[in-house]
């Protein structure tokens, strides 16, 4: 939600595939892939965008603190960020994610969103559940 400096974002990219892969994580097992070259999170976040009020994102206590932290000029991509995390959830049909507790608004969030969406076009996403641990 913050400008990045392009080569640093790239590097960042790297580095963050290479601590996945040094934690284990086996390519043979599971897909790997960059979200960002994906269009299809962002087409879907603004699908979604377009089904959730403002109100409901400015009561996000997400919100309230990087705003503070910002000098109360927080961003649009701030304040539509818990949409794009609904849309990676739900563009994969998610039905259970892992969650720390400083997410679990945001999970609800994406739940009230496959709610609307299913209820004005028909059942397509699953809402999806919380998997909580101390992990």
């Amino acid at each position: 939600t913050m400008p990045r400096e392009p080569a640093l974002l790239r590097q960042n990219i790297l580095d963050t595939t290479a601590a996945v892969l040094a934690c284990g994580v086996d390519p043979k097992k599971c897909l790997l892939f960059r979200q960002s070259l994906v269009p299809e999170h962002a087409e879907l976040a603004w699908i979604l965008g377009c089904l959730t009020n403002v109100p409901r994102l400015l009561r996000l206590p997400q919100w309230k603190m990087k705003r503070t932290s910002q000098n109360n000029e927080g961003t649009v991509g701030l304040l539509t960020y818990p949409v794009l995390q609904a849309a990676d959830i739900l563009l994969y049909k998610s039905t259970r994610v892992p969650v720390g507790e400083d997410q679990v608004l945001h999970l609800e969030l994406a739940q009230d969103i496959a709610q609307q969406f299913n209820k004005k076009y028909g059942e397509f996403f699953p809402v999806p559940k919380a998997i909580l641990s101390e992990l």
